[in-house]
């Protein structure tokens, strides 16, 4: 029998969004959104978003249907994803899942809980702040200022514990910690699980032709406009790859070459941490190169 869900996982630039649409032209298949940036409309060029050709190629659902202003949580994505997957099901297309944002997968498979485990990686390089507090205050001031400011700047243990949380999930801490947990939407035997493995140094080039495209295709005239909206500096899409060295570049303090090399090595640093997410937390997906996924979804779907 065939999966009733495909879901495609990996880190950012990794090919993803290719196979999932070629996939839904051969299939009848919807393309549903798991990527916490590509929910916000104002970000199409920079979040990497389909083109509005490549979405009338296919139904695409849950991208760009947030607004800037507005602070999207897991929660809100899986219930969203829910209606998405049943509305794509009820008009007999298979629903695609597609995305880097691991907890929403994780949420999918497993549920929504509190706080999910901080990979080894990122707890290990907080931890190497040492009783530096601070500095963990001042980096966590400027990363999730609402947690800071409810912590002494000398309660070295939970800064710690804030701080890995906002650089493993992107969210503070008490964000999470308001967060209900729930049931799973999918069976994981239902689905066909797919994580795009891709080598370091082609992920590199990957990400830095991105990036440049993205700037040739408009990214900056986008980010001009988000700045105009003067939103609260603690909007998630602020803190999009690439925002603040650009918004700095406007700004008059750095050169455009400056500003794109700190945003392809913010996304080149994420992309790395996507990986060791995925290959942390989920058991049982199949870690195959791009040309590999492509072979095994022509032959579970012909």
């Amino acid at each position: 029998m065939a999966p009733r869900v495909v879901l495609i996982a990996g880190p950012t630039a990794s090919g993803k969004s290719a196979l999932a649409l070629g996939l839904a032209e051969r299939t009848r298949g919807a393309v549903i959104n798991a990527d916490s940036m590509q929910v916000y409309r104002d970000l199409r060029v920079l979040t990497a978003r389909p083109t509005v050709e490549e979405e009338a190629r296919a139904p695409h659902r849950l991208y760009g249907h947030i607004d800037g202003a507005e602070d999207y949580s897991a929660a809100r994505w899986v219930a969203d994803a829910t209606a998405a997957i049943a509305e794509a099901e009820a008009s007999g297309l298979l629903p695609i899942l597609i995305g880097g944002t691991g907890l929403y997968f994780k949420a999918l498979l497993e549920g929504l809980s509190a706080i999910p485990p901080i990979p080894e990686e990122i707890r290990a390089w907080v931890r190497a702040f040492g009783d530096s507090a601070p500095e963990l205050h001042a980096r966590l001031a400027a990363l999730d200022p609402e947690t800071a400011a409810k912590l002494r700047p000398s309660d070295t243990q939970r800064l710690m514990r804030a701080l890995e949380v906002f650089e493993a999930t992107g969210r503070p801490l008490a964000r999470w910690q308001a967060e209900a947990t729930g049931p799973s939407v999918i069976d994981p035997a239902d689905a066909l699980k797919i994580f795009l493995s891709v080598e370091r140094g082609a992920s590199r080039e990957r990400i830095a032709r991105r990036f440049h495209a993205m700037l040739e295709a408009g990214a900056l005239d986008e980010v001009r406009a988000l700045l105009a909206r003067n939103l609260p500096a603690d909007r998630p899409v602020l803190k999009a790859h690439g925002v603040p060295w650009l918004a700095r570049h406007l700004a008059g303090e750095i050169a455009l070459e400056e500003a794109a090399a700190g945003g392809i090595q913010d996304t080149r640093r994420y992309a790395k941490r996507q990986d060791t997410w995925f290959r942390h937390q989920f058991e049982g997906w199949l870690h195959l190169s791009p040309d590999e996924a492509g072979r095994v979804l022509r032959e579970e779907f012909p």
